[in-house]
């Protein structure tokens, strides 16, 4: 039986710098040079997956945005666009203004991808803005009304903010729109303190880019592994047929992993891909995982 191994980037695939280590590259590199079946599942876009991974011959495509798209790396091209429908963007949109707060809205605009902004209205957006200019990211704009965006089709609406506030946010959007959206509420593990509440259509999720995936590219005879260390994992881990969590997951994605192994910052994910790769299939390597 032939294998599919997905893995989720941050804090997973990646070391604590948001780096894919040049171990964990060579070795991929290899593997993938022998025919190894391997993608990623990240909340991140296509963009900053373009510079994490670069170099590496990923022939089938990327999902970013927990599901919203699914993509090919090289060329940054959807394959798939799961949007939110207009109406709820604009309902949720005016509920998050009641809380007094302001998404950045990440959209297509049907011939390249945006992440508009508006106000600044605190230390974790200004952190995330700082880091997009950093890294050169063209999908960045500042605009004065943010419904001019509503438009294009809209793939993710991102609040940053404490903890607290945006729980109370996320119930309210849950008991309204609950049936309709996909949320997720998690820390910024690159800027402590601060957390995003992420809102995607109910069709984004990495379980249902990955049947994508299996059914479009021939795989209905492979077997599942994927890799993960967040909430946002958990509905891949449900669809598996080897849930692998890294020792520094959180506590209740574990609940639901088939096998811990060791932390991001170890090169986990690769040696263990490396090791159940070359029991399955005998190849021989030069690279030493031990």
């Amino acid at each position: 039986m032939n294998t599919l191994y997905v893995s989720d980037l941050d804090g997973t695939l990646l070391g604590d710098n948001a780096i894919l280590s040049s171990f964990s590259k060579k070795i991929l590199s290899e593997l993938l040079h022998q025919g190894l079946q391997f993608t990623v599942a990240s909340a991140r876009s296509v963009v900053s997956m373009q510079v994490i991974l670069k170099d590496l011959n990923l022939r089938l495509p990327v999902i970013e945005f927990n599901g919203a798209f699914i993509s090919d790396l090289d060329s940054g091209r959807h394959e798939i666009i799961n949007s939110i429908c207009s109406s709820v963007v604009e309902s949720i949109y005016k509920l998050i203004l009641e809380f007094g707060c302001v998404p950045f809205i990440s959209s297509f605009n049907g011939t390249e991808d945006c992440v508009y902004y508006k106000d600044v209205m605190n230390d974790g957006m200004r952190w995330h803005i700082n880091e997009r200019l950093t890294s050169k990211d063209r999908r960045l704009r500042a605009i004065e009304d943010l419904t001019h965006s509503f438009s294009d089709q809209i793939v993710c609406l991102t609040v940053i903010g404490h903890a607290q506030e945006l729980l109370e946010l996320q119930g309210a959007i849950i008991e309204r729109y609950g049936s309709k959206v996909e949320t997720h509420l998690m820390e910024n593990q690159y800027s402590p303190g601060w957390y995003w509440l992420t809102i995607h259509d109910r069709k984004a999720t990495k379980d249902q880019a990955i049947r994508t995936l299996v059914e479009n590219y021939g795989l209905q005879e492979s077997e599942i592994v994927v890799f993960g260390d967040q909430i946002n994992d958990i509905k891949m881990f449900k669809i598996a047929n080897h849930a692998i969590a890294v020792t520094n997951a959180d506590a209740e994605l574990k609940r639901y992993a088939t096998l811990e192994i060791g932390s991001n910052t170890e090169d986990s994910v690769v040696k263990y891909i490396h090791h159940d790769w070359s029991n399955k299939y005998a190849f021989k390597s030069d690279f030493d995982v031990g």
